[in-house]
């Protein structure tokens, strides 16, 4: 029989394309995933990585070993976990990815969460940029919109809407908007996405069948800053509810037009397929998918 852990190296080598990220995966160097692939490859008798010096790809023999061999150790991982589930308490330290405004709607979750769960330790990682799981060591992130992997695991966590905002200094002088067409004569904040440094369009509902134009005047890569702005007077803003609730209340922003907007969007839970739920996983993924939003 194989030796598992070569499989395991080699299947970390093909979810990553990287020697270097299976070595980070696995607590190994790159050097000794090469070793461990090597003996593989003569064992089985075939080539599983095209190699050069920048990077490697799998063979054709190797996706389709791949694909076998990362079924039996998920299949591994699920009776680990199962043991797990029945005997261990969770505990250890369990790095999670979010949102930089996510924030918002965690941290008032996790004192509850830390008196259920004392030997957990959480390791939060505010970013908003789309990182790979593997190759950052992350257990679990917290993403909105349309799921970027189906190899990945998920949950749905929370709804969630935009809302056109603007505070009421700025309505007061320039007007508020009585149709999608009006904002074309106002002053509107954009969010540029850091990643793509495209801006974020605003959504509107099928029946708005011809898309307003939206003067900028103002472009950010941060949710904070231009909610800042917004409740500052600088202008109309397209933002999440839960980033504007807190300013809705106090009176500090107004919103308008929200019949005209597109359906809510939609936060997921999501985790790497090799890793599964364990303990400490699980539980922060059940506690959280029943209070979020």
């Amino acid at each position: 029989m194989d030796n598992l852990a070569e499989i395991t190296a080699f299947v970390r080598a093909a979810e990553t394309l990287s020697f270097v990220a299976a070595g980070r995966a696995t607590g190994v160097s790159a050097s000794a995933i090469g070793k461990q692939i090597a003996r593989l490859e003569t064992t089985l008798g075939v080539r599983l990585f095209q190699r050069s010096t920048r990077r490697v790809n799998l063979t054709e023999a190797g996706q389709m070993y791949f694909e076998r061999c990362r079924r039996v150790l998920d299949e591994l991982a699920d009776a680990r976990a199962m043991l797990s589930r029945v005997s261990q308490t969770p505990r250890g330290k369990l790095r999670i990815g979010l949102p930089v405004t996510a924030y918002r709607f965690v941290m008032p979750l996790l004192p509850a969460f830390a008196e259920k769960y004392p030997d957990i330790e959480l390791d939060l990682n505010f970013d908003d940029r789309i990182v790979d799981l593997i190759e950052s060591g992350l257990d679990v992130v917290i993403r909105s919109g349309d799921l970027p992997d189906s190899t990945l695991m998920s949950r749905k966590v929370g709804p969630f809407r935009f809302l056109l905002c603007a505070s009421p200094r700025y309505l007061a002088k320039r007007g508020t908007p009585q149709s999608p067409a009006d904002l074309a004569t106002h002053a509107c904040i954009r969010f540029r996405f850091p990643t793509s440094g495209k801006l974020q369009p605003w959504a509107f509902a099928a029946e708005v069948t011809n898309e307003p134009k939206l003067p900028t005047s103002l472009t950010c890569n941060n949710m904070e800053a231009l909610l800042s702005a917004t409740t500052h007077g600088l202008g109309i803003a397209y933002v999440p509810d839960f980033l504007a609730r807190d300013a809705l209340a106090t009176g500090q922003l107004q919103s308008f037009l929200g019949e005209h907007l597109a359906n809510p969007g939609q936060f997921w839970m999501l985790w790497p397929s090799s890793r599964h739920l364990s303990p400490k996983l699980r539980v922060f993924v059940d506690f959280m998918c029943d209070r979020m939003l």
